[in-house]
């Protein structure tokens, strides 16, 4: 009976776990749920559901509706996303972006990787009712093949992205078009989205780089392809580099930025 018993009872890493997976159930902003969604979406009972979504209340992670019974995402989520975002210093890219936005008349976004996803965190995308923005696959976004071209050791591994779903017709989704496409990506210094993402959107991204030249952040401004042409590319891609430059210096500490950057911060002025 104690065996059974044993069996049954998830053990603490699980139990972790599966209470992160209620966390990620409100991901896409499907609004509040109740414990049958919450069941239905992570394929547990309802009663495992339900005991997972009242331990994440009495934690301040979820909050629930003494009314409907459904929940939703608590005060501790937003007091800890507001602190990773500060604590990251992205708080800061905010007005570069704007003047970046300003400019090119264009869409301006900083995005950091999370597993196989871009998630933009700041800049236009971002909704200001939510505080959300964009989160994408990895390989179908201009952000994505930046993130991924100067990705660190350890996370370079594109087999670990698992299928390459289509998000449109052009969306590369041959593991090897995907590595050509990253080598081109590394040797020109940016990345482009031709429709890949979304139909009729064209984005040029770029890296802020740390000293090791690794990814820290990528950088993009989107538009429309009649915006930006193959034309004005090369006007774009000097004020998304001057923008990744003003970045490079907010966001890393100066241990970490690139060689240049740390050379021109100590040069005697003229």
């Amino acid at each position: 009976m104690e065996h059974a018993t044993a069996a049954k009872t998830p053990t603490g890493a699980q139990a972790v776990s599966r209470a992160l997976g209620v966390l990620h159930c409100f991901r896409d902003n499907a609004g509040d749920l109740s414990a049958s969604d919450l069941a239905r979406r992570m394929g547990l009972s309802v009663s495992t559901a339900h005991r997972l979504a009242r331990t994440l209340v009495l934690a301040g992670f979820l909050d629930q509706d003494p009314h409907t019974a459904r929940y939703r995402l608590g005060p501790s989520i937003a007091e800890l996303g507001q602190l990773s975002l500060h604590q990251r210093g992205l708080h800061q890219a905010v007005p570069a972006l704007d003047e970046l936005a300003r400019v090119t008349a264009a869409t301006a976004d900083l995005a950091i990787r999370d597993g196989v996803h871009a998630v933009i965190l700041v800049g236009g995308s971002v909704e200001p009712s939510t505080g959300l923005g964009l989160r994408r696959p990895l390989h179908s976004t201009a952000l994505g093949k930046v993130l991924l071209a100067w990705a660190g050791p350890g996370e370079d591994d594109l087999d670990a992205l698992g299928p390459l779903t289509p998000q449109t017709d052009r969306t590369l989704v041959d593991p090897e078009e995907l590595r050509a496409e990253l080598v081109k990506v590394r040797a020109v210094g940016y990345a482009l989205n031709d429709g890949e993402s979304a139909v009729g959107v064209r984005a040029l991204a770029v890296p802020v780089l740390d000293a090791d030249e690794r990814v820290h952040s990528a950088l993009a401004v989107r538009s429309t392809p009649e915006v930006l042409t193959d034309a004005h590319l090369p006007w774009f891609l000097s004020r998304a580099r001057a923008c990744a430059a003003t970045l490079a210096d907010l966001l890393l500490p100066p241990h970490q930025r690139p060689p240049q950057h740390r050379a021109a911060q100590h040069r005697p002025p003229r």
